[in-house]
């Protein structure tokens, strides 16, 4: 096409190309499709890099949770020995001879790991199943409260979970070795130091990490709602991969932890009906860390833990209406049974 100097005269010899506008407006169209491809594979990535999404699952298990022991055992921690924060030491000795005795009646040898803070005297609880096999597991859950709060699901839940699990392993001795502790000096003003009972017990096992095949541990795992919109998450994206109702238990920890936790969670898929999830993420991430497995990340030792979030579903955390009334038990028993299976498969 010949066009027009600025008095409008022809310029012979010089062409251009006139672009229509219907022309623009594909070009802005396959431009905005590609770049939606683009985001829409880096977010399915980043879901499957933090989700690690699996087919891989257990065998349906023949065994079942006693429900009414897991009542009991909320029951009596949350009301008979409340309040059981670091300012009551009586109360988690009390708490701490209630689970000892439970474990030596489950046939687990015992003892007690004592330490002193400020000239206070606190004990992790420890039971041994297989003791002297080669390789080992580690479960363990926290059993003091924060402030004056019952603790119901945080986190007599998980001790409940602990000491359910420790009577079917008494039944169905496993081919590793089986530690579990229940911790102290989870809760604030020692959470994130080296007084947590959980580091006491990660500085004593370091020299056997060798050994070690993975620590679980137990926090807040009887709670769980079918509502719409029940469960809340640390990022947006994440509702896109992840269920709205909290109905579902999930397996946690930090970015390098990918395949204990993979292993963790195909261990637990399938032995119930309840769904099984994983998450992992940096440790700046809020929550990835609230809890004992965080102590066994520095001596190089997998860990993980089983929760149902916390304060992302359960909005009863660290109130003092965190009562075992609020508890569903049923699918407590299902986390139990999830876990016993997956240390039966892992250990062998």
């Amino acid at each position: 096409m010949t066009i027009q100097n600025h008095a409008g005269d022809l310029v012979p010899g010089v062409t251009t190309k006139i672009t229509s506008p219907r022309s623009l407006r594909y070009r802005l169209i396959r431009s905005m499709i590609r770049i939606c491809s683009v985001f829409t594979m880096l977010l399915m990535a980043g879901c499957y890099l933090v989700a690690q999404p699996s087919m891989s699952s257990n065998d349906p298990s023949s065994k079942k949770a006693d429900e009414t022991k897991l009542r009991q055992h909320v029951d009596v921690l949350s009301r008979n020995f409340h309040p059981r924060n670091s300012d009551n030491v009586a109360n988690l000795n009390r708490c701490a001879d209630y689970i000892a005795n439970q474990l030596k009646a489950s046939g687990a040898k015992v003892e007690f790991q004592d330490y002193t803070v400020d000239t206070f005297s606190y004990r992790n609880v420890i039971g041994r199943f297989g003791v002297g096999k080669p390789k080992k597991i580690i479960v363990g859950a926290h059993y003091d409260s924060c402030g004056d709060t019952p603790g119901a699901d945080d986190n007599a839940s998980g001790v409940a979970g602990l000491l359910e699990f420790a009577r079917l392993i008494g039944k169905n001795q496993p081919n590793c070795e089986v530690e579990l502790v229940a911790y102290t000096l989870e809760e604030p003003p020692f959470f994130g130091g080296t007084q947590m009972g959980s580091a006491i017990h990660a500085d004593s096992v370091a020299s056997e990490k060798d050994k070690i095949i993975g620590v679980i541990v137990l926090e807040m795992i009887g709670y769980f709602s079918d509502d719409r919109g029940s469960q809340s998450y640390p990022v947006p994206f994440m509702k896109a991969h992840y269920p709205s109702r909290g109905n579902f238990i999930t397996v946690v920890s930090k970015w390098s932890q990918s395949d204990w936790i993979a292993d963790l969670k195909a261990g637990m898929k399938g032995t119930t009906d309840l769904p099984v999830y994983s998450f992992r993420g940096p440790e700046s991430l809020t929550g990835i860390d609230f809890s004992d497995h965080r102590n066994y990340w520095p001596h190089d030792i997998p860990a993980a833990m089983v929760t149902n979030t916390a304060f992302y579903r359960n909005k009863n955390y660290h109130s003092k209406n965190d009562i075992p009334e609020s508890l569903d038990y049923h699918r407590m028993g299902k986390v139990v049974i999830g876990v016993y299976e997956a240390v039966k498969l892992l250990g062998k």
